[in-house]
């Protein structure tokens, strides 16, 4: 009962993804390059920690607490913007390792699938999140947990509140593309 209800979480948070991005803009997915905080699910809690590495890409590292376990998470996640910066969608992949106090040692696969929100004026995250495991070395061969994030935002991103609607980065990058041609020692027959 369980396993459907995890399923049915996880087709409706597809769908509602899948049919956005449509609406997704090409700049940056998220508005912060570090946040902490705190992850609560329904039989683990624990910290977490998110670094963008790339543009659209971020780095998490979970450590999570369960009544008889304790594990830790490293997760690769590619952010996809829904009508801006601060409000995202995104997927990952990663893998855990941890210990139980019955059976020992145990480790796993993981993938994410989740949308997260920059609360504005206030330098904090909300997330919600489904991460299924494959176990290996486990009495359960597979888990389907939900979860929702709280991140304090250690690093912002630097962004316009405009965007890019008054010039922005792409004009620059354009003038600087023609300041190189133009300081460039051959010039063609059309170069002004």
């Amino acid at each position: 009962m369980m396993f459907l209800n995890s399923v049915r979480k996880a087709t409706l948070l597809a769908l509602l993804l899948g049919g956005s991005s449509a609406l997704a803009p090409a700049a940056h997915a998220q508005k912060y390059r570090t946040a902490a905080g705190l992850r609560l699910g329904k039989n683990n809690y624990g910290l977490t920690v998110q670094q963008k590495v790339f543009d659209k890409t971020t780095l998490e590292g979970l450590v999570l607490a369960g009544s008889r376990e304790v594990s830790a998470t490293v997760l690769a996640e590619r952010h996809f913007g829904i009508l801006g910066p601060s409000l995202n969608y995104y997927f990952g992949l990663g893998g855990h390792l941890g210990t139980h106090k019955d059976t020992g040692g145990f480790g796993g696969f993981d993938a994410l699938a989740g949308i997260e929100y920059k609360v504005a004026f206030v330098p904090l995250v909300l997330s919600l999140d489904f991460k299924p495991t494959v176990e290996i070395n486990s009495a359960d061969w597979a888990r389907f947990p939900t979860a929702l994030s709280v991140r304090y935002v250690l690093i912002k991103e630097k962004t316009s509140p405009f965007g890019n609607l008054f010039g922005g980065d792409k004009d620059r990058k354009k003038s600087k593309s023609k300041d190189k041609r133009k300081s460039g020692t051959r010039r063609g027959l059309f170069d002004f």
